[in-house]
């Protein structure tokens, strides 16, 4: 036996994934083509009072508008669990994540408390309707025909993404590499020029 054929093989690769909320990327692109719409059209037409005022209102809204929409994301790796969230980004080794649960929200625990993935919403109307469904596909089927049982009636989306981070946790949490705790980092490019449109739109409102 060769040494190349007592080498272990070396341990396998898994693609990085990443979530987001499709509805909420849509929404945000519309509120924000509205939002520049109407705040152009300001800038170029009115006085400088008005000017003024579209431009810390847009400074106010369009951090909001991204930070709600297009900012969160949950990005699973190897290693860790990147949280983004509207004012704050979080990265999770896989061994500091004890659980993860989705009731009227996402969120992933840690033994120093618990964040919230805004990214994977949980809908309470799919979920009655996929309940509705599983109601219906535990009745005996025939196995063949139009009727004819068509598999495993699917989960909520939200509970399928989470069943996909608990199979990557549960490969890496023993992994040293994924060893280690928790990192938050606030956004200060969203809240900067959030807090300076919300005191300059204050100033001008009062004005």
């Amino acid at each position: 036996m060769t040494s190349q054929d007592r080498t272990s093989p070396p341990p396998q690769q898994y693609a990085e994934r990443s979530y987001r909320s499709p509805a909420a990327l849509v929404g945000g692109a519309l509120l924000l083509l509205l939002g520049l719409w109407l705040g152009g059209d300001a800038l170029l037409r009115g006085d400088v009072h008005t000017k003024l005022t579209a431009l810390f209102a847009l400074l106010l809204g369009v951090p909001l508008v991204v930070a709600f929409t297009l900012r969160p994301l949950v990005r699973a790796g190897e290693d860790r669990l990147t949280v983004r969230n509207p004012f704050r980004t979080i990265t999770l080794p896989w061994g500091a994540v004890e659980d993860l649960r989705a009731a009227f929200s996402a969120e992933v625990f840690t033994s120093g408390g618990k964040y919230q993935l805004w990214a994977i919403p949980v809908s309470l109307r799919q979920r009655k309707k996929v309940s509705r469904q599983a109601a219906r596909g535990s009745a005996p089927r025939p196995r063949f025909g139009l009727d004819a049982d068509a598999g495993p009636v699917p989960r909520a989306m939200a509970d399928q993404t989470l069943d996909e981070l608990r199979e990557i946790k549960e490969r890496a949490t023993h992994r040293e590499s994924a060893q280690g705790e928790p990192a938050v980092r606030w956004s200060y490019a969203v809240l900067v020029p959030l807090v300076v449109g919300a005191v300059g739109l204050a100033v001008m409102v009062a004005v």
